[in-house]
């Protein structure tokens, strides 16, 4: 067995437990910081292991074009190529297939598609993204499935979920078949938009195909919060609950407890770091962006409530400093502080589920926190 989710608590809809994986054990609720290409922007796998990642997520897309599976494969895997030991979860490069390339054919053997690097032809089959994930050696993999823009019509839409189906069941045939089935977690991706019916349709084919865990694919891709929220509350109840549920590409911290609180178990996004890249660092209250000027002078830590190591050492005046003298240090600084935050309000909610309190929880965070601050 890959994966075993085991649910230690729940509070309402909300869920904590721990996913049994062959590198360790990964407690959820969690947020897996991204390492689109093997490492997740201005951090080393030693901060990610100090702030608490359990998980951190990689791209199919990225690494299969540079620096190319050989090079992994002779290294040992991903893990050994970019000194991490704890689970890592890779997506099949659909989304990034669908979004970056410039030109590309949807057939139903696959995807050709330009590498946006170099505009070299290459093509994407189910069967082919299983295949390099395999070389990769992630514990978590996912299904080539087919990503539509927000908005998209219905026909669109339609089209593009029943191809996710018959790819998935193709995914995991191939699958079955590996030498690493054993090792490696399949997930299946719910798509259907912002169609309940869609959706629906999509999570029921695959909960007959018995994938390993769940996730909810093609949100947070432009339609607004309200929108995605209600598509959870339709969905969510309606997959299996002793398996994890992933909500992909969702990283504000508003987002993570609505998702938390309607019973999901993982997220990703790469918001927290390439924010921080901007100066834009997450607080209790909502962001603060350090590049303004009104910071200047600013002689208090970004959180004064906050114990990670860039709050504990630095101003909010040194990091702007930092920042507009274009200094590495200054995005160090506020990665480490958005991801600290993040797995540390993570960690909240876990400890609130266990304890029956994430109603109150709840209360907390929204009497302070505001989305447009």
């Amino acid at each position: 067995m890959a994966l075993a989710l085991k649910i230690t608590a729940k509070c309402g809809s909300a869920r904590a437990g721990e996913i049994h994986t062959s590198r360790g054990i990964i407690e959820t609720p969690a947020f897996m910081p991204v390492g689109t290409q093997g490492t997740v922007k201005a951090m080393t796998p030693e901060e990610l292991c100090e702030i608490g990642a359990g998980i951190i997520l990689s791209n199919t897309y990225h690494l299969y074009l540079r620096p190319g599976t050989k090079i992994i494969e002779q290294a040992g895997g991903l893990h050994s190529f970019m000194h991490w030991d704890r689970p890592i979860l890779t997506d099949s490069g659909g989304f990034q297939v669908f979004s970056l390339s410039p030109l590309r054919k949807i057939e139903e053997q696959g995807v050709t598609f330009r590498s946006h690097i170099d505009g070299s032809t290459h093509f994407f089959s189910p069967e082919k993204a299983i295949e390099v994930q395999n070389i990769l050696g992630s514990d978590i993999i996912m299904p080539l499935d087919h990503v539509v823009s927000y908005p998209a019509s219905y026909e669109e839409t339609l089209e593009a979920m029943e191809r996710t189906v018959r790819w998935a069941r193709r995914s995991k045939e191939y699958h079955r078949h590996n030498q690493r089935a054993e090792e490696q977690a399949l997930f299946g991706i719910v798509q259907g938009g912002t169609y309940e019916d869609l959706r629906e349709r999509c999570c029921s084919e695959l909960i007959n195909m018995h994938f390993d865990g769940y996730a909810l694919g093609g949100l947070s891709v432009g339609e607004p919060k309200e929108t995605m929220y209600h598509i959870l509350d339709k969905t969510v109840h309606l997959l299996p609950p002793e398996k994890p549920r992933y909500l992909m590409g969702v990283g504000s911290a508003d987002a993570l407890v609505e998702g938390v609180s309607r019973g999901i178990d993982l997220f990703d996004c790469v918001l927290p770091t390439r924010i921080a890249r901007n100066g834009r660092v997450m607080v209790p209250e909502g962001y603060l962006t350090l590049r303004n000027a009104e910071y200047t002078h600013d002689m208090r830590p970004i959180d004064p409530e906050c114990s990670c190591y860039t709050c504990r050492h630095y101003s909010r005046a040194y990091i702007r400093h930092l920042l507009k003298a274009n200094e590495i240090l200054g995005v160090r600084l506020t990665t480490y502080h958005n991801l600290y935050y993040l797995t540390g309000l993570m960690h909240g909610m876990r400890r609130a589920i266990k304890e029956n309190s994430f109603g109150q929880f709840y209360k907390d965070f929204w009497a302070k926190y505001n989305p447009g601050h």
